[in-house]
């Protein structure tokens, strides 16, 4: 089965559903709690209703993992094979028309992120695709991609994922990072900007928060890997986790390895 030629076809399906509610209030339509206990929004539900549609065209036999249906099995074969999705990356966004929002989906051999095998992330307003399989590299649009090799702190772009009620426990934890740096951005879509760390647009992106669900990254997670950049726990490991909508983690992503050190070496200062 190849698996990329059927994610393209359902991310073009999710996007076009997802374009029929972008900016408009009918988006914002909220039909009770997802599985990963935000409220599901309409354009959530037609984007993931579109991928499932197309799952079912190809006949698929796999378990789905999405954050708004949860899990559940997909066709009638074996379910050793994993989908994950997040339908819609930065709800918010696309219900206030704001350009940076898009479909997530992923496919892995096991019920874990480090099982990851083909991933792609479509940015729904400007049609772009980032892909990936295992040992097979990370593309743009079909065009291979690799992060910068920017080395230091105060050149570098880095997101930073500030949303959390926790704010000055957080502000804590990144007061060395914050002291150094001079870019900070944050668009509001954590799959599309570890993304733009892989082609090279940003140096790092990093999210401590401990909020953030493993469906939200985890086409991203094997983009950057095969891109040639680095995505692990703020302590160092190998970033794993179970492929659960509830599921959340934190991660420092990062262009290269003297990127990474020169990072974690500015978190550890304290200042």
């Amino acid at each position: 089965m190849d698996w990329l030629e059927i994610l393209q076809e359902c991310s073009q399906k999710m996007r076009k559903a997802a374009l029929r509610y972008y900016g408009c209030p009918k988006a914002a339509v909220s039909f009770g709690i997802g599985a990963g206990g935000d409220k599901s929004k309409r354009i959530d539900l037609a984007a993931e209703k579109a991928l499932i549609d197309c799952l079912n065209k190809h006949e698929v036999s796999c378990t789905l993992v999405s954050e708004e249906a949860g899990t559940k099995q997909i066709g009638f074969g074996s379910s050793e094979v994993y989908v994950v999705t997040d339908p819609v990356d930065g709800t918010t966004n696309a219900i206030h028309g704001l350009p940076f929002s898009a479909n997530v989906i992923a496919v892995s051999s096991s019920s874990q992120l480090k099982d990851m095998e083909t991933a792609i992330v479509h940015d729904i307003v400007h049609d772009i695709v980032y892909t990936a399989q295992k040992n097979g590299g990370a593309f743009k649009n079909g065009n291979l991609i690799k992060p910068s090799e920017t080395v230091n702190i105060d050149d570098a772009v880095i997101g930073i994922d500030l949303n959390t009620l926790k704010i000055e426990e957080l502000l804590a934890k990144l007061k060395g990072l914050l002291k150094v740096g001079k870019h900070f951005r944050h668009f509001g879509a954590n799959a599309q900007e570890i993304c733009y760390v892989a082609d090279g647009s940003a140096d790092a992106f990093i999210d401590m928060r401990g909020k953030l669900r493993v469906t939200d990254i985890v086409a991203s997670y094997l983009i950057l890997q095969e891109a040639g950049g680095i995505i692990v726990t703020p302590e160092g490991k190998g970033l794993d986790a179970p492929l659960e909508a509830t599921q959340r983690l934190s991660f420092i992503a990062a262009s290269n390895n003297k990127m990474y050190k020169a990072i974690t070496e500015a978190l550890s200062s304290g200042g």
